[in-house]
């Protein structure tokens, strides 16, 4: 069964998440939109990440998951990540923030 994190624990997760930066861009995976939902596992005592990656193919899944465990080390004792590709990730899902970051890139977006 999952339940909802609290406001507190949501928006301590989520700060701890900008933590975790995509390897190939360097912008943290929440300002990217790649966290699609945060619950919390009753069964396990677990958070569960809800996540994406830009591209079905990428193979850095263990760096992300290597960051996710030392961003949360002092939030959480246990966590998984639910890899999730439905629905598609798009750049329509980065924040202003993400926008800002990545046109510091160079990207225009």
């Amino acid at each position: 069964m999952t339940a909802t994190l609290s406001p507190e624990k949501y928006d301590d997760v989520t700060e701890a998440l900008k933590d975790v930066m995509d390897p190939e861009l360097g912008i943290n995976v929440v300002d990217l939109g790649l966290i699609y939902d945060l619950s919390w596992d009753e069964e396990n005592d677990a958070l569960v990440i809800h996540m994406t990656l830009t591209s079905a193919g990428c193979p850095l899944t263990d760096v992300l998951e290597e960051q996710t465990a030392q961003a949360l080390d002092d939030v959480v004792d246990r966590f998984r990540i639910n890899w999730v590709w439905m629905p598609p990730w798009g750049p329509e899902r980065i924040t202003d923030d993400g926008r800002d970051m990545m046109r510091a890139l160079g990207f225009a977006i």
